[in-house]
């Protein structure tokens, strides 16, 4: 038997084969915890049909939406995900503008731990072990500004695949992390190698599955799930 939980989608971000959508819980008492609708599959990637609108349209952030939901499913430090009932359409209720999203927003004394960093990142990357056994694994922060940096990591070693990262700072800490926002990512990548300043702006960012280093050593990684920035949210 389903529940229905009414969230505000904070995230709507590339995983594996289909998304990753979460957001935090609409109450008549304010924001909510968060909410991750996963779905069956082994890396509980959300695909187009499980999450789409009955007009057959896709979930866009600062959507608030009624999602079907079988049962809490935490798992690791993931502990806002649920099963979602693919069973049902999701529904939209309305968008919220930028004034309301600052009602979301989280200040953290810091991004869970900063304790080591990739190559081309920032304080980006937990051993799993320390990752798993944390609270949570999705916050929403505010930043006065953010740079993107679109380039190919790996053009050294023949890879010619091109990414986008973004660098900011959370209470005066630096991150450089990897963006998986499909428009930011689409709308960043028909542009030029190089850097791009950005104004103010919300970040979801969220700890990735886990991932295997050539060492041997498995780590989860922050993500910028999505960025919001003032001057493309309605008021």
């Amino acid at each position: 038997m389903s529940t229905t939980k009414r969230i505000l989608c904070l995230a709507n971000s590339k995983k594996m084969s289909g998304r990753c959508v979460a957001g935090r819980e609409v109450l008549n008492a304010g924001p909510g915890p968060w909410i991750r609708p996963v779905s069956a599959r082994q890396a509980e990637e959300v695909s187009e049909d499980e999450r789409q609108y009955q007009d057959g349209s896709d979930p866009q952030v600062l959507d608030i939406i009624d999602v079907p939901l079988i049962r809490h499913q935490p798992h690791a430090c993931q502990t806002e995900n649920w099963l979602l009932d693919p069973g049902y359409y999701w529904a939209k209720v309305r968008q919220v503008g930028w004034a309301e999203l600052q009602g979301y927003i989280e200040n953290p004394p810091t991004l869970w731990t900063n304790i080591s960093s990739t190559y081309h990142g920032t304080n980006d990357e937990i051993p799993q072990s320390v990752a798993d056994v944390l609270p949570t694994s999705l916050v929403l922060i505010h930043v006065a500004n953010l740079v993107l940096k679109v380039f190919a990591p790996g053009a050294a070693f023949g890879n010619s695949k091109r990414r986008v990262m973004a660098e900011f700072q959370h209470r005066g800490v630096p991150y450089a992390l990897w963006v998986t926002d499909p428009i930011i990512e689409r709308t960043y990548k028909t542009q030029a190698d190089g850097t791009y300043a950005l104004d103010e702006s919300c970040l979801c960012i969220s700890l990735g599955e886990p991932f295997q280093k050539q060492s041997g050593e498995w780590f989860r990684y922050k993500l910028v799930a999505t960025i919001i920035q003032r001057n493309s949210a309605q008021p």
